[in-house]
């Protein structure tokens, strides 16, 4: 696979990179990852880096999105947080992952059984994580299908809440940067969110769920164009 360069960084549109991720999603689950010289992508991306994507997931140990997304070194930027949560610091790194270092998708990407997330339904209280869970607390409230049991052991409800929290970063990136929200709007990058199985390995993107009539019309996935094929570019 090519270290990727700033030629073939600029050549990869938002769909490419979604289809490139895809692309590496279905390689891991089917035990095919492709053979890297990490050593050599070490060498050729010591003067700089242009990765293609940048993914924000949880710290949970079973989400390496270098892994299963398949990716070797200078692909991804990868962000990780309890929770895949959001704040300023975040948005800064997102903001550079983009405008500067020209990445060219941002995937918000939850978990099944996460820590944070049932953390947060439990309204758990314990020194500096009684912050951060306050951010997943929202996602929490919205649920409102499951009337009984809203708790941590009804996994019906943390994974409604799951993927509540990730449509909510999604927005939150739009509403609180807008370097990130113009290069949305004009198609210079895309955004999405998924979530990660962690029994089976497979990513499922929420494609269908941005574009739903729940979500504002400014909240849509914008560039997503007719399908195009990323394989070709061998990153």
């Amino acid at each position: 696979m090519k270290t990727l360069t700033k030629e073939i960084q600029a050549s990869i549109t938002p769909t490419m990179a979604l289809e490139l991720l895809k692309e590496g999603n279905k390689r891991f689950i089917n035990n095919l990852k492709v053979n890297r010289n990490l050593l050599q992508q070490a060498n050729e991306t010591s003067d700089g880096q242009h990765p293609f994507a940048v993914i924000l997931s949880c710290i949970d140990s079973r989400t390496s999105v270098e892994l299963i997304f398949d990716q070797g070194l200078g692909d991804v930027f990868s962000i990780r947080i309890a929770g895949n949560i959001i704040n300023e610091d975040i948005l800064g790194s997102m903001e550079f992952g983009c405008k500067i270092a020209g990445a060219k998708i941002i995937v918000v990407l939850g978990h099944t059984r996460c820590g944070a997330i049932k953390g947060a339904c439990d309204h758990i209280e314990m020194g500096n994580l009684t912050t951060l869970l306050s951010k997943i607390q929202p996602a929490v409230y919205e649920e409102k299908t499951v009337l009984e049991n809203r708790n941590s052991d009804n996994d019906e409800f943390v994974e409604k809440v799951a993927a509540i929290n990730v449509k909510r970063a999604v927005h939150a990136i739009m509403e609180r940067s807008p370097i990130l929200r113009e290069m949305i709007e004009t198609g210079a990058i895309g955004i999405i969110g998924g979530n990660h199985d962690i029994t089976t390995g497979k990513v499922a993107f929420y494609d269908q769920v941005l574009a739903s009539e729940d979500i504002p019309s400014e909240y849509h996935y914008l560039p997503l164009q007719p399908k195009q094929k990323a394989a070709a570019l061998q990153v």
